[in-house]
């Protein structure tokens, strides 16, 4: 693992003549507050590392090396995201190879999928609840790590000759760039609706305003002590608790410090205290029916998609899923917003 500086100057130098750079990460949002990058993966042809986010080690020389080379990820969106947020790293170019399965038609385009179907490997599984920010890094978890990477730039050749094969290259390229694109924009939180979990749209009037406030004093009883707000109370027991409390039935749990009890306490009380004006409103149901044009539009171009996918032998909702068709069929200024130039001309727009 790449945890010291002498260590990331070597591999800043290996990365020099290379132009394509295989990329993965691993992040903690189980055991933490806040989701943390705590892997990052690199591969070359002659190499497979690891470097260590988490040392007290200066990334700027790697954020920069990268800069101009062409970074191959798989399912590139929540690694752009966390590389942004985390290095403020975003690449100039990239090579998707789900797209690029997607382009070629291949219907099973998971990481194990394509290894198996490109190299006949299967990969051992890990665990959604590993706990990547642990020290020192299991060695299993290691080479779970380092198989997410390793076999990214062969399977990329290969890729991309299909692609060539089939011209559909230039396609292949509209659409990384317009997940760049995506990628560089942020998902805001509504703070005003984040706490309608699941399940809030059944509470009432006053027990509505007494999950808000539950819901706020989770956060930050979470963010004080940097771990999910699932550690503290589960969504179930908050929705639990605001019925109680609105019931006039105080709940308690003997897990709590005396501290923890007084502030849950204390919230549930607040809600309880808000005044009729105060209570959430329940949101409203937006959405006309759509008229008999628009849905004409709708069929139109739901031909136009499945002739296509089906002469290119590519699934038809990686040309344009449903929601999309409604909303071009709506309104078609949209269509550039959320379709690329190889995708509106399938759907002869």
């Amino acid at each position: 693992m790449i945890a010291t500086g002498p260590q990331l100057t070597e591999l800043v130098a290996e990365l020099g003549p290379h132009d394509r750079i295989a990329i993965d990460t691993e992040a903690d949002s189980l055991h933490c507050y806040r989701e943390k990058l705590c892997l990052l993966q690199i591969s070359i042809p002659e190499r497979d590392v690891i470097v260590d986010p988490l040392a007290d080690v200066d990334l700027a020389p790697l954020r920069d090396a990268l800069g101009e080379k062409e970074i191959v990820l798989h399912g590139a969106d929540y690694d752009l995201r966390l590389l942004r947020r985390n290095l403020n790293f975003v690449p100039q170019r990239i090579f998707d190879t789900v797209i690029a399965a997607r382009l070629i038609g291949i219907r099973e385009f998971s990481l194990a999928a394509l290894v198996q179907h490109y190299f006949g490997i299967e990969l051992a599984k890990g665990s959604q609840k590993a706990n990547w920010a642990q020290r020192p890094l299991p060695a299993r978890m290691a080479e779970y790590a380092v198989n997410d990477t390793r076999y990214l730039l062969p399977m990329a050749e290969r890729l991309e000759t299909e692609l060539n094969s089939l011209n559909r290259m230039e396609w292949f390229r509209q659409s990384c760039r317009r997940a760049l694109e995506l990628a560089a924009i942020d998902r805001e939180r509504d703070v005003d609706e984040a706490w309608r979990i699941s399940g809030a749209g059944a509470l009432r009037d006053r027990a509505s305003a007494i999950l808000r406030e539950l819901w706020n004093w989770r956060e930050k009883e979470a963010e004080a002590v940097d771990r999910p707000p699932f550690h503290i109370l589960q969504n179930r027991e908050l929705l639990d608790s605001a019925e109680r409390f609105a019931a006039d039935q105080s709940p308690d749990y003997k897990h709590f410090s005396d501290r923890r009890r007084r502030a849950f306490r204390e919230a549930g009380e607040r809600g309880m205290q808000l005044p009729e004006r105060d209570w959430p409103v329940r949101p409203r149901r937006y959405g006309t029916r759509a008229t008999a044009e628009v849905v004409k539009r709708i069929e139109q171009l739901r031909r136009h998609r499945d002739h296509a996918a089906k002469d290119l032998q590519i699934d038809s909702a990686f040309i344009a899923p449903r929601a999309t068709l409604e909303a071009i069929a709506a309104d078609q200024t949209r269509a550039d917003a959320l379709l690329v130039p190889w995708q509106r001309e399938l759907l002869r727009i």
